[in-house]
């Protein structure tokens, strides 16, 4: 039985005969480069970092285009590191998984040294202070989630941890962005070296979510005289420091037992799915679909990686921001978020399996080809047709990403003024094209308030998706039940600061309600309103 570890990988035999492709570099002089020569230190140790952003430089390793690793510095969930990284020497399993079932494995190992930014584990914060000193480190990269670059509640107030950090200063920060922002201080204290931070993260505007919490952090502490009033200059100063925009886009889901079980007959074993107590869902493999993109502004001030030679493309902010439109607006995530909210109604558990739902199927394909392609962005270096088709056929379809309704719904208050909103705005804003003509974005905002009743198509009660606005939609529907024609419903339709847009104004309001008390008429009326409107 085969066990992912360095010495087990040294039998390259036995692994090709498991089909398992493997490192082509030298690991142990690659791990020797880093330690003196650090070039990319990486925050965020999970799923898509280690499939898809660590197999990225390895392509570079295994070509000898480059000559030193990443350093993975988890700030969020230190189990990560104890369990899932260390125990098989820094190694993932990468199965990537196509539509027709094919599996492709690979052993990444261009992550060649893992740290936790806890200032509790003194060795490894002395490390990554040494790290962040070194002249040689070109960039910092993020994959900590939108909410790690938040500093305040809904309250609009600093958070706790927050608080803590500004008025403690750079010398015990707990806070991701304070932490960031502490060894950026040693950086400028050290020489006042360039480098890029570079959020990967997907969510809009990254790279400036980013600049704003370090700076606001910096400023907190010059107000204080915590840190030298040149500190922020340098941090403003884009000769010194960067802070590019990105595009990331690929499904990493949690670990898929079905994947276990396929390693374990082809003699990989130890490969078990571990739940942090954080909660985090991980494994030593990692299950991927084969589609990947990530687009990064090229704005750098002490060099980069050749990633351009390993799929990533690099162009200037203007494309990144459309390449985020298309996709955000119009080609995948409006799509997403109807699959989401209907699937959940209507009892299913894979997004796959939406899709062989023939209405289902032609819900989204009207959402994407007929009434969003003809106002997306083209950024020019994506045809966002051809980008829809790979969504469609191969992407949502993929029965071997185990990816649920349930957790794209999360949120979903936060997303569809973006998702549908945008869309609706562009078809305000087009002479050519007539806003009446609009059905299944105004079916996918109404399938979300029936969703909101929180009672599915057969007229079982369910539990909801995690939303900051939950309690207050919840709060409009309360006590209805099928049968029932909610006026109250009105209120969460009229509401511009979700939508973007006055919907009554412009009139689509009444065609969303008219939908939505036809989807409350009883059970089974979900179903029956969408087959007629999607004839």
């Amino acid at each position: 039985m085969l066990r992912l570890s360095l010495d087990s990988i040294s039998d390259e035999s036995a692994w090709t005969a498991a089909g398992v492709e493997l490192p082509k570099f030298d690991i142990a002089q690659v791990t020797k480069n880093t330690c003196s020569k650090p070039e990319w230190v990486h925050f965020g140790a999970g799923n898509i970092f280690r499939g898809f952003v660590a197999n990225a430089h390895q392509k570079l390793l295994d070509s000898g285009k480059a000559d030193t690793g990443i350093i993975a510095a988890e700030s969020f969930d230190f189990e990560m590191i104890d369990k899932v990284y260390k125990p098989y020497d820094n190694l993932t399993l990468l199965v990537l998984m196509n539509a027709r079932g094919e599996f492709q494995k690979k052993v990444v190992a261009s992550i060649v040294e893992v740290i936790t930014a806890d200032k509790n584990r003194e060795e490894d914060y002395s490390r990554l202070t040494d790290i962040f000193e070194n002249p040689s480190l070109q960039m910092a990269s993020f994959t900590i989630t939108e909410k790690g670059y938040s500093l305040t509640g809904v309250d609009d107030r600093y958070l706790g941890i927050v608080e803590k950090d500004i008025e403690s200063g750079p010398v015990q920060p707990s806070h991701v962005m304070s932490i960031v922002t502490s060894l950026a201080y040693r950086r400028y204290l050290k020489g006042r070296y360039p480098m890029t931070f570079v959020s990967m993260d997907n969510c809009s505007h990254n790279g400036d979510k980013l600049k704003h919490a370090v700076l606001t952090i910096a400023k907190e502490w010059a107000m204080r005289d915590l840190v030298e009033t040149g500190f922020v200059d340098y941090l403003e100063d884009e000769h010194k420091i960067a802070f590019p925009v990105s595009m990331i886009d690929k499904i990493t889901p949690r670990p898929s037992e079905t994947v276990q079980a396929a390693l374990l007959e082809q003699g990989i074993g130890e490969m078990d799915v571990i739940v942090t107590s954080k909660n985090t869902y991980t494994a030593p493999f990692v299950n991927a679909e084969i589609s990947e993109y990530l687009v990064i502004e090229d704005k750098f001030t002490n060099g980069r990686p050749r990633l351009e030679e390993a799929g990533i493309i690099f162009t200037d902010r203007d494309t990144v921001n459309k390449v985020e439109t298309m996709k955000v607006t119009t080609c995948l995530n409006p799509l997403h978020t109807a699959l989401a909210v209907s699937g959940c109604l209507l009892g299913y558990n894979l997004i796959a399996d939406e899709m062989k739902d023939d209405t289902l199927r032609k819900f989204v394909e009207t959402i994407g080809y007929v009434e969003g392609l003809p106002v997306a962005v083209d950024p020019g270096i994506l045809n966002p047709k051809q980008f829809l088709n790979e969504v469609l056929q191969e992407r949502f379809s993929n029965p071997f990403i185990p990816d649920t309704p349930q957790r794209i719904a999360t949120d979903t208050s936060q997303k569809v003024g973006i998702r549908f909103g945008e869309t609706i705005k562009s078809y305000i804003r087009r002479e050519d094209l007539d806003l009446i003509n609009l059905t299944a974005i105004p079916l996918a905002i109404a399938v979300w308030c029936r969703y909101l009743v929180g009672v599915d198509d057969e007229g079982k009660a369910f539990a909801l998706s995690p939303d900051p606005l939950l309690d207050t939609l919840q709060g409009y529907l309360a006590g209805v039940k099928l049968g029932d024609k909610p006026s109250c419903v009105r209120a969460i339709i009229q509401d511009e600061n979700i939508f973007g847009v006055q919907l009554y104004e412009i009139g689509l309001g009444e065609k969303i309600e008219g939908m939505f008390f036809e989807m409350m008429a009883g059970p089974g009326a979900v179903s029956q309103t969408l087959k007629k409107y999607l004839k």
